[in-house]
């Protein structure tokens, strides 16, 4: 009797199923120190127990993106192993920070079902939960992704699709206990910019660059445990390619976003996202930015900032779509997020 898993395939997924992931994971300051070293990451607050602890909070907590891609990682066995592409996100909201030692695992709700009009592959839409070792929520999110069916003869289900929420309102944004920027040190963060310094409409080139290498993608996929065959079989896809993982692509430009928005310290929201194009290993990412909106906090001295973060393969114009209402062919990443700031 065999005993691998080859994992779901469209028609194993039905509206309401509940699934609950294997292997938690406790995570330690090895995960920042190589977060930190597969991407150019040097926002204050996850860097420093001391400047953390002079804006309210106990130490230094994990970067946001740890806590998503860890949270993430444990869903794709069960989500995406057999998938074609992730093809977006929307409410998304970081509950809680993550501090070395805790132990993260994840839950997933089938919240929608789809089938493709080609008969092979469908859209399944989850809400992912991430819970601490308290059983404490620390984020949560819906994603949807296209999968491959196993049988193109089974019959579509019925279809589902859910109606999400444009971004997730200021008021729904948890800020973290005991944050507090009232005497918030900009030298040492990097950048004197403030909350009041930013406009809505206001666009940032982010300036630098970054090559993607095979292996330093390979290494990330790996650390966050994410075994969907995309990333690692080289047969997986006609072309022959391994495809970058969209979490690579995230993390690579909100670190290169740091030149331009060094004191957008933490990500409370996550509003959408898609990943426009597939990046491949030698393509050079850059990225820039777009001041959605901004919202105070009833925190001391924290405003929330709405941003539109592009990344794209070499330099591009501050522009996501042609004519054709299609995003444009060098565009990675579309991610639409809140993030706290000084006041």
């Amino acid at each position: 009797m065999a005993k691998t898993n080859p994992g779901r395939f469209f028609e194993d997924y039905a509206v309401g199923q509940v699934i609950a992931h294997a292997v938690p994971r406790t995570l330690s300051g090895g995960e920042r120190a190589l977060y930190h070293a597969l991407y150019p990451a040097r926002h204050a607050l996850c860097s420093s127990d001391e400047f953390a602890r002079a804006c309210g909070l106990p130490a230094a907590p994990l970067d946001d993106m740890i806590a998503f891609h860890t949270v993430f990682g444990k869903t794709v066995p069960d989500v995406s192993l057999n998938a074609v592409a992730n093809l977006g996100y929307a409410e998304g909201r970081f509950l809680r920070p993550v501090w070395p030692g805790d132990t993260l695992r994840s839950e997933s709700e089938v919240i929608g079902l789809k089938q493709n009009s080609n008969g092979k592959s469908g859209v399944v839409w989850v809400r992912t939960r991430g819970l601490n070792q308290r059983g404490e929520a620390v984020l949560d999110y819906v994603r949807w992704v296209m999968v491959r069916k196993r049988d193109l003869d089974a019959p579509a289900p019925e279809t589902v699709i859910p109606e999400l929420a444009g971004a997730v309102a200021p008021a729904d944004l948890a800020v973290p206990e005991g944050l507090d920027f009232s005497n918030y040190d900009f030298t040492l963060a990097g950048e004197p910019h403030r909350w009041g310094d930013y406009e809505v409409g206001e666009t940032i080139d982010h300036v630098d660059g970054v090559t993607v290498e095979e292996a330093e993608h390979m290494l990330a996929t790996r650390l966050w445990q994410n075994t969907a065959k995309v990333h690692f079989d080289a047969t997986f896809r006609e072309d022959g390619k391994r495809l970058i993982y969209g979490g690579h692509v995230i993390s690579m430009a909100r670190a290169l976003s740091f030149n331009g928005l060094a004191n957008a310290q933490m990500i409370v929201g996550l509003n959408g996202g898609a990943h426009a194009n597939p990046c491949f290993a030698g393509d050079t990412v850059t990225a820039w930015s777009e001041v959605l909106d901004k919202a105070d906090t009833p925190a001391p001295g924290v405003g929330a900032i709405r941003l539109r973060l592009v990344a794209t393969r070499g330099r591009a114009p501050f522009a996501l779509k042609g004519e054709d209402s299609k995003y444009r062919p060098e565009v990675l990443l579309d991610l639409d997020y809140w993030a706290l700031m000084p006041q």
